[in-house]
């Protein structure tokens, strides 16, 4: 079976209500908390576990928020609304919406915990 080399990912914060909202607010999920899981706090995005790509969390207090390193691309359908709210919710826009030819557009911020990421979408068939 053909898959996405990656299965999971973990975004380390220091204020999980703080950054639970900014990324509510920013891509609309719903995420679900999970108290306790093996010793951590966590805060698990949306996942399918029939359909392709990765799924991941939040995680309180695992490593340190951070814009260096590994840089992890959330799918948005509508950038231009994500980015609207980005600032009003801690984060900040290093790069605005840029074209990436026939691989659609992406965009760069710090969410509001300190962590650099990065936002995609495809272009309209």
């Amino acid at each position: 079976m053909k898959h996405n080399p990656v299965a999971w990912f973990e975004v380390p914060v220091t204020d999980l209500d703080r950054a639970e909202k900014f990324y509510n607010a920013v891509f609309g999920y719903k995420l679900e908390r999970q108290d306790e899981m093996d010793g951590m706090t966590m805060s698990w995005f949306p996942m399918d576990m029939d359909a392709p790509g990765a799924a991941g969390s939040l995680v309180l207090g695992q490593g340190e928020p951070s814009d260096k390193g590994v840089l992890v691309y959330f799918s948005h359908p509508d950038i231009d609304s994500g980015l609207e709210r980005v600032e009003e919710y801690g984060g900040k826009v290093l790069m605005e919406k840029t074209d990436i030819d026939e691989f659609g557009f992406m965009a760069l911020i710090i969410d509001s915990e300190g962590n650099q990421i990065g936002l995609h979408t495809s272009k309209p068939m």
